[in-house]
């Protein structure tokens, strides 16, 4: 059964069968390992970041389960765009200093048995390679002690990246990995080693997921 922080709210539904709509007809999204995703309960999604069209690609097979992502509140300056993230379940953050609302808000989510969304390598690639991740996220992901689902996206890069002034129709493939359990990390909190390696493992295991697209146009 659903927690209430889990169940996708009537806005949500409605952009994510539009986003699923337009992945299949202008990208040939395909979905891979969506077997790995949890039916219930709480877990982390993790994936590459290249593109905007991340979020909604590694979201919208998601069916009855909310993702709530975390994202720059520099992207809420707009009040409708402030009004849509808050009803599509998005915590804003200022990576400008340490954000601990922002933190305390999603472990609250994951206690409460919510879904999130986080992209590691913290900006989208400038050359479509994998970037280092971002310290913060071993951090998150040993206090939470929750599964952590891997993913990688393929071909957002490549349809629009950051030097793209137009989305291109190139063909996206999103892999679903097998889930990190918390036994599996076996990291005390508050040793900052620790988090350093997790970090690292789940950029391992987000490489790790990507799988050979059959056709790339």
């Amino acid at each position: 059964m659903s927690s209430s922080a889990d169940r996708p709210n009537p806005f949500y539904r409605v952009v994510r069968r539009l986003m699923l709509g337009y992945f299949r007809l202008y990208h040939r999204i395909e979905f891979r390992g969506l077997e790995h995703i949890p039916s219930s309960g709480p877990f982390i999604l993790v994936a590459n970041h290249a593109s905007f069209l991340d979020p909604p690609a590694i979201g919208c097979a998601l069916r009855g389960r909310t993702i709530h992502y975390m994202a720059r509140d520099t992207l809420m300056k707009l009040r409708p765009v402030k009004v849509a993230m808050r009803w599509m379940g998005v915590i804003p953050i200022d990576r400008n200093r340490g954000d601990v609302g922002a933190l305390k808000s999603a472990l609250k989510l994951l206690k409460e048995g919510g879904s999130l969304g986080l992209f590691p390598e913290g900006t989208r690639t400038l050359d479509g390679n994998l970037q280092s991740p971002k310290a913060g996220i071993g951090f998150l992901v040993v206090k939470a002690g929750v599964p952590v689902v891997p993913a990688y996206i393929d071909g957002s890069f490549q349809a629009y990246s950051k030097k793209h002034r137009w989305i291109r129709p190139y063909k996206i493939v999103v892999s679903y990995g097998p889930p990190i359990e918390p036994a599996e990390l076996g990291q005390t909190i508050g040793d900052k080693s620790a988090y350093e390696t997790t970090a690292e493992l789940i950029m391992e295991r987000i490489a790790s997921a990507k799988t050979p697209k059959i056709a790339s146009r």
